[in-house]
This record gives structure tokens, sequence and C-alpha cells, in this order.
């Protein structure tokens, strides 16, 4: 199977497909981000369901670009016949879900070859195939898909392939359909008319970008991938688009992203209100209160696209895995975790939404004052921390320090924007909790915070304690702790999330992981936050570098095999990329958007 960098992405704001270097699309859920994919041979062969379009000699493409600030990704290959190029595109969702595949003879004569091998339910069922009108009709269960094309089909090895020459001017349509296989076929799409509407689509969307900084091209791809992200009846804003791709290559840490996890979005929300993204607040608000709504005790980190709350956690024994990394996991146990800084991440996204110019909405203050409410009987509570660990329960700092920034939002928002509240209260509570973690959570000695209470240990998001506005860059416990953290858990600048070996293995699990991409973008943050703007830029454009060929970044390095790893494309990287690409370019950050960055009477 290919790399993890070496796919791009297609998708229609309902679900996403990831393309090849080899012309191949391995996988594809349908008909929804979380649905169970008919092409998964990212996560085991081609047998497990894959539909390869490419000259018929094989071999990866000469090269590959996204046409212009689209999803469109354009592929050629140069042959010893001529060279051909593909048009690879999901257009905007009609009635069904479309894949279209567009073949162009660019010089010469060229051989082509199509195989087409669907497989149901994460490669598990072979669907029932038939040829009729020119076109393949495949059912199994619930899901029906054809695919319409003038080239000639044929059955072979359980799979339909196509084998057929393009010449120079010439332009050869696949269209793949989805739909429910108890509703009648939907409506044939045109390939051409579909090209022009996808890109009509993602050129009005992408030009109200309002980014003018120094990095145009990397951050309008980042943020073009961003929307890829969202699923558009609800606003959610998914993690990644995949499910198990390791955190290290043979290793056990595997997991399902294709959820909204709370931190994820309102981390998002940042880099696209930050661009003039403001309508996907909104929808991003909307979702969240429906999502949450009921007791605030019963806030979850994570939910489903449309707000489901149960996302039980299985294993696919029949799929080997990315590279032999097993288990294959869907659905995600650590939504039933308790992750305190998600209070914290839920008032800060709402108030940087209101922040932003958003009206206010009477149901989301209210929902700020329930979550206060539960903060302030439980932020003193241990919890499982960011990173999900699956070790016993910590008293993390982050978490303290998010639900600090949770309580000193709602004073903001008493103070700045003249709602109702015991804003006294809160003022008080504050206080208390900044003291607590000052007091348990700071080493003196190491002259740095730690990951948490009595810890020896470290964690990269103790980085975001000047972004939030916890202290200020200036204060050398600030300094100390971005020295630390450089000097412990970075390697040639990249950074690990924590220390999985210290205080005697915290999380849980066996093996390690490689460096979380959007750790190093925190880290050049910071830098540039304590007055080293030099070493910022620097690691931010190696940073740049990892990217693969089209802009992505999945959700780790692995800094000895100098490869991706973790799910693709992650919204965290493509955040911390936007980000930090505005932050270096001198815009606001949000704790300057909100105020200063020192907390009334911060230590």
């Amino acid at each position: 199977m290919a790399p993890i960098e070496d796919y791009a992405l297609l998708g229609d704001l309902h679900t996403a497909a990831l393309l090849s270097r080899e012309g191949a699309i391995d996988w594809l859920c349908l008909p929804r981000f979380d649905s169970p994919a008919c092409f998964a041979a990212l996560l085991g062969d081609e047998h497990a369901g894959t539909w390869r379009l490419a000259p018929a000699a094989g071999g990866p493409a000469t090269r590959r670009s996204y046409h212009g600030g689209s999803l469109i990704v354009a592929t050629e290959w140069d042959t010893p016949d001529g060279t051909v190029r593909v048009l690879d595109f999901m257009p905007p969702r009609g009635e069904a879900a479309d894949v279209v595949r567009i073949v162009e003879g660019v010089s010469g004569r060229v051989p082509m070859r199509m195989l087409l091998r669907l497989r149901f339910d994460y490669g598990a069922v072979t669907p029932w195939v038939r040829h009729e009108h020119g076109e393949l009709a495949a059912v199994a269960g619930p899901e029906a898909v054809w695919l319409d094309t003038p080239v000639p089909l044929r059955g072979e090895d359980m799979a339909t392939c196509a084998g057929f020459t393009v010449a120079a001017g010439d332009r050869i349509p696949f269209v793949l359909t989805h739909r429910a296989s108890h509703l009648p076929r939907p409506k044939r799409v045109d390939a051409e008319t579909a090209l022009r509407d996808t890109e009509e689509f993602w050129a009005d969307w992408i030009g109200q970008c309002r980014y003018d900084g120094q990095w145009p091209d990397a951050v309008r791809r980042a943020l073009i991938t961003l929307k890829a992200l969202t699923y558009a009846p609800t606003g959610g804003i998914l993690a990644a688009a995949t499910t198990s791709l390791p955190e290290q290559l043979g290793g056990e840490r595997n997991w399902d992203y294709r959820y909204c996890w709370l931190r994820d979005a309102t981390f998002t929300l940042q880099a696209l209100i930050g661009t003039g993204y403001h309508a996907e607040a909104r929808a991003w608000r909307e979702w969240l209160v429906r999502a949450v709504a009921g007791d605030p005790a019963d806030l979850q980190i994570m939910y489903g696209l449309d707000g489901t709350r149960r996302l039980p956690e299985a294993a696919l024994p029949w799929l080997p895995g990315y590279e032999g990394s097993a288990p294959v996991r869907v659905g995600n146990a650590a939504a039933g975790q308790f992750q305190l800084d998600v209070w914290g991440e839920v008032l800060d996204g709402l108030h940087l939404v209101r922040e932003a110019g958003v009206p206010t909405s009477h149901p989301a203050w209210d929902l700020q004052r329930a979550l206060l409410d539960f903060l302030e009987g439980h932020w003193d509570q241990p919890d499982n921390g960011l990173w999900e660990v699956r070790g016993p329960r910590r008293h993390f700092v982050h978490s303290k320090v998010m639900a600090w920034a949770g309580v000193d939002r709602a004073v903001r928002t008493v103070e700045h924007h003249g709602l109702d509240g015991p804003a006294d209260g809160w003022r008080a509570l504050r206080e208390k909790i900044h003291d607590d973690v000052c007091r348990h959570g700071y080493d003196p000695e190491r002259q740095t915070f730690t990951q948490f209470y009595g810890s020896r240990g470290l964690d990269a998001a103790l980085l975001l304690i000047p972004r939030v506005g916890f202290l200020p860059a200036s204060d050398p416990r600030v300094r100390g702790t971005v020295d630390a953290v450089r000097r412990e858990l970075a390697h040639d600048g990249f950074v690990r999330r924590y220390d999985p070996e210290a205080d005697g293995g915290v999380d849980g699990l066996g093996g390690g992981e490689g460096s979380f991409l959007v750790c190093s973008f925190w880290l050049a943050d910071a830098l540039h936050g304590t007055g080293r703007g030099a070493e910022a830029r620097d690691l931010f454009e190696r940073l740049l570098a990892l990217r693969n060929d089209v802009g992505l970044l999945s959700e780790e390095y692995d800094t000895k095999l100098r490869r991706q790893v973790g799910n693709t494309p992650q919204a965290f990287s493509m955040v911390g990329l936007v980000n930090t690409a505005r932050s270096l370019s001198g815009a606001r950050t949000t704790t300057d958007a909100t105020g200063d960055a020192q907390r009334p009477g911060g230590r």
C-alpha cells in the first residue's frame, strides 16, 4: 500500500476519499464520513476495496496537483506512449454521492486500465454486480452503486475492469454514484457539468479568505482541507477523514477519528474565524448547542456528525491494518472519558464566536451558564487529559488551565458584552483555580510546569499557557516551560505530546508514537511569543516542508523513518499551520482578541 503521505483528499462536505499517486482510491466511506467504507484497501490490500484508474503500465504519477483553489486533483503520467491526465473530484452533493474521474489525453496514445473492486462494510461484503444498459450496478444489503462510463466494462477476478486507449484531445468520463438500495437510481451526472460546478463551488468559498500574510498558498490549502472535513448538513467538524492509521507503524495506537471532537473543532474555529469564515462559526455553534443539550455533567469530548452520543468501539479482525498495524478500530471508547479541559474549550469557543461578531444566541449563553455551574463543582477532580490517556485519571495541568480559561471567558463576557451572570463569584473561582495550578502544577526546581500534579513528565499542551492568557509569554515560568518542552519532548525541533514512559507509563498503552504535528506548531507559536522569532520561523518552514506534494499533513511525523503517521488529513495539524502562519504574519492571537494576555491580578 502507499505511504500515508502519498494520498490526496477528495470530498463533498458529506464524506471524503483518499487518492494515491498510483491513481487508486483506497479509502471511501459512503454516504457519510463515518459510514462503513466501500474502499478500504488503505487498511489491508486491494481485496478490501479499491478503484484504480491509471496507465496500463502502472507506476506512480509523474506529477499531480490540486486544480486551483479546489479539491479537484489533476494527476499526470508521462509514459513512452504519451502523456495522460486524470481529473478526480467529488461534486457538491445533490440527491446522491458521486465520484467523478475524467481521463484526458494530453499527447500520444496511452493504454489505460481501470480496476473497480467494490467491497462494502470495510471489505467484508462483496456486492452482487450486474451490467445493464452500458453501466454497472452493484447492490449489497442497504447499499447500491452505479458506474456510468462510455468505456466497455468486464468482470474479472470478482472485480470490474476496463482497458482502453486515450489519444490527445480525448476526454473519457467515469462517474460512480451511491444511493440507498431501496431508492431508485438517481439522475445521471454529466461529468463536465459536475466539473464546472465543483470548480465554481471551491472558487467561491476560497475567494472569501482574508489571510494576506507570507504563506498564502499553504494557508489556503489548509483552509480548503478544513472545510472539506466539515459535515455540511449539521456544521460538525471532523478530526480526520480516516480510522486506524497508526501513530507507530506496526503498533496498537490506532484510533477512529471520523467524529467531532469539541476540542479540535474549537481550534478549527480559531483558524476559520481568523481568516474570515464566520458562516462556519455560526453553523458550528448551532451544532454544538444541539449536540451537548441536556445535563452539563453528560458533556462528551466527542460526538457523531449529527450529535450522536454513543460511539461504541469495536475491532475489525478481517482487516490486517495499515502495514500490519492492528487492531483496526471503528467507534471510539474515549467518548466516555472525563476530560476536564473540554468544558473550558467549549466555553472558549463560544466566546470566540461571540467576539467575532456573530449575533449572541440565548441558548448558547444558557449553555455556557450551565457548563460554568458544572465547572465550579468539578474543576478540582482528576481527569483523563486532552490526550485521552487510558491509564488512571490525574490532575492534568492543561485541564486545570482550560478550566481557568472557561471561567475567564465568562467573566469577560459579562464585562464586555453585558450578559447576565455572577461575575464576582466567577472572578473568585478564576483566582482559586489559578493559584491551585501555580502551587501544585509548577516545579520550581526544574523551572517548568508539569504534565500533572506531582509529575516529573512534561506535556506539549503546556505550550498553550500563554496562548489562552493564563500567564503572559514574558513570565519566566512560561519561558522555563517552553525551554523544558523543547529540551525533553522535541527531536530535531518536532515535538511529541508527552513521554509515554514518564512517571511509570502514564497512558496505559504499549509502544510509542511519532512527533505530534500540532504540538510542533504550538512550539513555533511559543518561540515567537517569547521573543525568538527567527527560531519560530525556521521551525515553521521545516514543518511546511513535511507536507506532501498536495499540501496535506497527517496527525504525526516519524522522525526516524521520515514518514507521516497517524490519521490523515488531520484537522489539528492543518489548524496548527493556519494559526501559526497568522501569528507569524502579525495576526492577533485568541487572547489578544479577547483582552490582555495576562489575567487581572495574575501572579
